[in-house]
């Protein structure tokens, strides 16, 4: 009985001992892991090389573009180079970014001269962004165009225009949920600015349009910069400032082509590229110079030379500037919390400067800066929260931390889009609005419109889209439509003035194309799709038709005007419907027929007179 008991007890401390040990090893491994740095992301640089290219890129921005990336990528990430045009091609698979990487990379500009005639991009994200590790992926597409595949396909028009339709409702919503990036550059006024919205949209990740230079490259930055976020000192007139912690500082110059650059230290000693600073390297190209120093001096640096106001100084070592998550797109109206704190790798004891201050800062070029200040909590950490943006487009949004020893700064690039986008149909029966937030539907948001002191409210046609009809108006006269949605959001209740939609008399909308959201723009309003072949064939016999009255005898003309009103009153009212141009066209051959045919059995009939006619006796 004793002997069981001893065994009993034996039982029990061993699994005691089990249990400690258990909870000991799961929580020194997850210690382990919080602390372990996140894996480096894959970068994927996709570039277009369909033949507009050569007209659009004379001077082969996009090489140099690649040049300037390939020289900010941090060592040890993973990176790889893909071309498209009407086939995709791994000019550089992806790998581990060393030197052997880097001078491959820099060979590539010659096959970024090898043009092609058509612009595949669903096959090019597709096959850029297929899985080859777990690191998370980002794409960095550049393309100046739009979807323009081969021919032979099917009618041309549908086949591009379903390419586009699946890039935009199943591959972006597939990337997105296996956490695929697309950041997207347009390098022309003719890229199809509403894909690379919506593409980056739905998949967290930067768009712009560029047409020079400073714009390629600074957009090129910015995509880098919300990749691998850096700290950064402030550069103001060339002029930045390093306190004694920092370990080393990266200067990126962009300047115009074949600018000279100088640095001045703080001894004012002045360097060039061909006697740079002592253990630097300076990497010198013909619109950027990039100058990395380890051990620099502390005071007051200077550069000088005509610098772009993309250019930045990244800092390592000391103090870092942690920041929450920062969204890429942001939503008129709608504002942005902010959470930061400074935080000193390897030394959590240290305590950070007494006087330490924050300021978010929300810029764009033309607008008046939104600037907030943050307020530190218990846990020392900086909180505030910016107001939501009035205007859209691209923008920056900075971070500051200030003490009389050091600063800190970190800059992310931003797009702006209208929470709801909208527009008005051809006809001015209404305005169809959509949901660009990706939390608004029709549960939790109302909209609204005031026109000629009348309210007039949306109705919910789908979980996302609203449709506002509008009485009649007056064609001679032009109105402003005031719209506004009421929200209940996480929580709170508030509302957001839209823009005003003025309505005038040729059905045109008083806005910028830009409030309409990447969806809408990409829509033609009341189908879910582009029109077919046989709607854009009756729409131009349409415009054929109404060219050939207006072309008319004036008679004719007149009676048109004045004389069918009932004729013309039909005509205006289905002038936008292709079934009923289809209708009419085929009548008008119908009758067109009918007039040959009766033109053709009356000289019949006088030929038979002729022939058969005697001869008067005289």
């Amino acid at each position: 009985m004793r002997s069981g008991q001893v065994s009993a007890w034996q039982w029990m401390v061993r699994m005691l001992v089990a249990g400690l040990l258990h909870l000991v090893i799961g929580q020194a491994a997850a210690e382990g892991a919080a602390e372990a740095p996140p894996p480096q992301p894959d970068l994927r640089v996709v570039i277009d090389v369909s033949g507009s290219m050569k007209t659009h890129d004379p001077d082969q921005l996009a090489a140099t573009a690649l040049e300037l990336l390939v020289a900010l990528l941090p060592s040890q990430s993973t990176a790889g180079v893909w071309a498209f045009g009407e086939k995709v091609d791994n000019l550089l698979p992806s790998g581990r970014v060393t030197e052997e990487w880097r001078r491959r990379a820099l060979s590539l500009a010659p096959a970024l001269r090898d043009y092609q005639q058509y612009t595949d991009i669903e096959a090019a994200v597709a096959q850029a962004s297929a899985p080859v590790s777990k690191r998370p992926r980002h794409l960095l597409l550049l393309t100046d165009g739009m979807v323009d595949l081969p021919p032979g396909q099917g009618v041309k028009a549908e086949v591009d225009a379903r390419s586009r339709r699946r890039l935009v409702d199943e591959l972006a919503p597939r990337l997105a949920r296996e956490g695929v990036t697309v950041h997207a550059i347009a390098f022309s006024a003719e890229a199809d600015l509403a894909l690379v919205e919506e593409l980056a949209r739905q998949t967290g990740g930067l768009a712009s349009r560029v047409d020079s230079s400073d714009g390629l490259l600074g957009a090129f930055v910015d995509i880098a910069a919300r990749i691998f976020p850096d700290d950064e000192v402030p550069l103001r007139d060339g002029r930045f400032s390093l306190d004694a912690s920092v370990e080393e500082v990266s200067v990126l110059a962009l300047h115009e082509r074949d600018g000279t650059v100088t640095l001045v230290g703080p001894e004012g000693r002045r360097y060039r590229a061909e006697q740079p600073p002592e253990g630097s390297r300076w990497q010198q190209a013909p619109l950027f110079d990039l100058i990395r120093i380890p051990d620099p001096a502390a005071g007051e640096w200077r550069l000088e030379g005509a610098l772009s106001p993309r250019s930045r100084v990244v800092v390592e070592g000391g103090w870092q500037l942690q920041t929450a998550t920062l969204p890429a797109t942001l939503y008129r109206g709608f504002p942005l919390d902010i959470t930061a704190w400074l935080a000193r790798p390897g030394d959590a004891e240290a305590a950070a400067p007494e006087d330490l201050s924050m300021v978010a800062t929300l810029d764009a070029t033309g607008r008046e800066a939104e600037s907030t200040p943050l307020t530190v909590d218990a846990s020392g950490r900086f909180r505030g929260t910016l107001p939501g943006p009035l205007w859209l487009g691209n923008a920056e949004l900075a971070i500051v931390a200030r003490a009389e020893s050091l600063v800190r700064q970190r800059r992310q690039a931003v797009n702006i889009l209208p929470a709801i986008g909208m527009r008005r149909d051809a006809d001015g029966r209404g305005v169809a609005l959509v949901a660009e937030h990706p939390k608004l539907n029709r549960d939790n948001t109302r909209i609204q419109g005031e026109l000629l002191g009348k309210t007039l409210t949306a109705e919910a046609r789908a979980p996302r889209r609203w449709w506002l009809a509008l009485p009649e108006l007056d064609d001679a006269l032009r109105r402003p439509l005031r719209l506004t949605a009421r929200i209940e959001l996480d929580g709170k209740r508030f509302e957001v003035a839209l823009p005003t939609l003025w309505l005038n008399p040729e059905g045109g909308v008083g806005i910028d194309q830009a409030q309409l959201g990447p969806t809408l723009r990409a829509e033609t309003l009341g189908s879910e799709s582009a029109p077919t072949a046989t709607e854009a064939e009756a729409s131009a016999v349409a415009d054929r038709f109404v060219a050939w009255i207006n072309a008319a005898p004036g008679w004719l003309k007149a009676q048109w005007q004045q004389g069918f009103p009932t004729l013309r009153g039909l005509v205006e009212r289905y002038r936008s419907s292709p079934a009923a141009w289809a209708v009419l066209a085929v009548g008008a051959l119908a009758w067109l027929a009918f007039i040959r045919w009766r033109r053709r059995r009356r000289a019949a009939r006088v030929v038979h007179r002729d022939v058969h006619r005697e001869e008067p006796h005289v």
